[in-house]
């Protein structure tokens, strides 16, 4: 029994997340901020001229010193996986009927063994991450910052009306946002739903994500 009631004692993960819910492409915090993702796309500045580099630095600048808000950027690093890219050649190369297309699939398929065979492929994500909150950051007392805590931790079950309020207010930046990375020349795309949950989901389950495919949130039933 005893060890039982230990074993049950045991806390979740999700209870160290500051993450209360993912709903309508907006993550809720459990302060009761939100947040927005953008999936950031690249460009090569090494590529770049001097006089195209520097207009780059900065269109960048000018849009650092533009925002009112902050704004976290994340860059992600994984190892690349075609496993199953390459599973599929393996199969195309044994179908096909054409000698000279069979031949160059098994020389590709050759190519890409040795590539990976060199080292690790590694391939980069970027995020930008836009929060909005409505407690202006200013200077407080201690029981003023107490109360604030207090009366966040009571809007973590956002009513529907507010969390309108504050995904369109959150939205407002997303396209500044955007707009701002556009001028760099970057384009930006705000994550829904379903890609919030896969990207939260891989970066704490770094183990079994590559294993475990998540269901789309279009076929879950609630009971």
């Amino acid at each position: 029994m005893a060890n039982k009631s230990a074993a049950n004692k045991i806390p979740s993960t999700q209870q160290f997340l500051d993450i209360a819910e993912i709903k309508d492409d907006v993550v809720v915090m459990r302060d009761s901020t939100v947040r927005a993702v953008l999936l950031v796309s690249s460009i090569n500045f090494a590529l770049k001229g001097d006089d195209e580099q520097q207009a780059i630095i900065q269109a960048y600048v000018s849009f650092l010193n533009s925002l009112s808000f902050p704004l976290q950027i994340v860059i992600q690093s994984r190892n690349l996986r075609i496993d199953n890219y390459l599973a599929k050649l393996a199969n195309l190369e044994k179908e096909q009927q054409n000698e000279l297309l069979r031949m160059q699939i098994a020389d590709y398929r050759s190519f890409l063994n040795e590539l990976l065979e060199m080292g690790q492929i590694m391939t980069k994500k970027f995020y930008v991450i836009v929060p909005y909150s409505e407690l202006k950051h200013e200077k407080k007392k201690f029981w003023q910052m107490f109360l604030d805590v207090f009366y966040l931790a009571r809007l973590v079950s956002l009513s529907q009306k507010r969390f309108l309020h504050h995904k369109d207010e959150l939205y407002k930046r997303v396209s500044y946002v955007m707009s701002g990375l556009s001028s760099i020349g970057l384009k930006a795309a705000p994550l829904d739903t379903q890609s919030l949950i896969e990207l939260y989901y891989n970066t704490y389950n770094l183990a079994s994500a590559d294993a475990e495919k998540l269901t789309d949130l279009n076929k879950l039933r609630m009971e």
